[in-house]
């Protein structure tokens, strides 16, 4: 059991785009509206996002950027969040987080592919290298 319970995390932080499809399949057989499903399928994701992208960067340039990479996700949420205190006046918490989570969501589902293209590219050339 154990050993399965690593092979799952394993795959789902090698690849996180299986586990958002996945998060979006069961929740749209839930009955959840596809706005929602997606919202849902992304929060999900999200997380793992933050251990798959330092870990892609780790295995491609051998650079650890975990740290790095949570002082941007706490100055991104400063940032919203004087943002959204200078337009409304009032802070809203949960909408204000989920703008920040769902942002999140994007810049780092973008490094996560841009990682993976620029890793496959440096392997295709590293091959075409040594032939």
């Amino acid at each position: 059991m154990k050993d399965f319970l690593h092979i799952i995390i394993s795959i789902i932080i090698f690849c996180p785009l299986l586990l958002f499809i996945i998060v979006y399949l069961i929740s749209r057989k839930v009955n959840i509206r596809g706005t929602h499903a997606f919202g849902a399928a992304s929060d999900v994701t999200t997380f793992w996002l933050f251990f798959s992208v330092p870990l892609a960067i780790g295995v491609l340039w051998g650079v650890n950027i975990g740290a790095l990479l949570v002082m941007l996700a706490i100055m991104l949420a400063m940032v919203f969040t004087y943002i959204e205190w200078r337009t409304k006046k009032e802070l809203e918490v949960k909408p204000l987080l989920r703008k920040i989570w769902r942002f999140l969501f994007l810049v780092l589902s973008s490094a996560y592919f841009l990682i993976c293209l620029v890793g496959l590219i440096q392997s295709v050339v590293e091959y075409l290298r040594s032939v």
